[in-house]
């Protein structure tokens, strides 16, 4: 099984990234959310999780191991494959759809394109359960050490030392209004 790929960013599209691993090229499909993650990098790590069919094989590449994990979960869902997971990790955040099966909002899963009420539904009823442990860290952003762990590592490979990063980090996680982790690095990017 492939876990992640690390290498040079030699394109990259809102839909695909193609990386170099040692003068082997990946076609990896991305998520918008990985996009805007990795669009300026050269360098990059992504973790990985590829569909195999009769006719085809797929790599999906997510800048998280959280987004991986959520993406995975979405596929379980009879119904939901690989493009229509990437849809809804495309239109909400990893964070926004754990709390949102969390919260039973099947207006939130119906407001991204393709997915009907029934789908919504399902992935609800399919996931609720499932994605319980992911949401109680969804309710307590500023607990959830993995978060933080990795702002700091985003901001060091933006150049920011890591010392400085937690310190600004730090007082931002008590704030509530920050859910995600998008957020809570363009936030430390304002005041850095």
């Amino acid at each position: 099984m492939l876990h992640h790929i690390r290498g040079k960013l030699i394109e990259v599209k809102p839909t695909e990234a193609i990386i170099d691993c040692q003068g082997l090229g990946y076609q990896v499909n991305i998520s918008l959310h990985t996009y805007s993650a990795i669009a300026h990098q050269k360098e990059l790590m992504l973790f990985l999780h590829p569909i195999y069919k009769e006719d085809s094989q797929t790599l999906y590449g997510f800048s998280s191991k959280q987004e991986r994990d959520v993406f995975v979960h979405l596929i379980s869902v009879s119904g939901v494959g690989g493009n229509t997971a990437r849809t809804i990790l495309s239109s909400l955040s990893p964070i926004e759809v754990i709390a949102g099966i969390g919260r039973e909002d099947v207006a939130l899963l119906q407001s991204v394109k393709g997915i009907g009420a029934k789908t919504a539904q399902r992935v609800i009823i399919d996931l609720k359960d499932k994605l319980a442990p992911l949401a109680d860290e969804v309710e307590a952003v500023g607990a959830n050490p993995s978060i933080k762990a990795e702002a700091i590592a985003a901001l060091e490979v933006l150049g920011y030392p890591a010392r400085q990063s937690e310190r600004v980090l730090s007082k931002l996680l008590q704030d509530p209004a920050i859910s995600s982790i998008e957020e809570l690095i363009k936030a430390a990017l304002k005041k850095l």
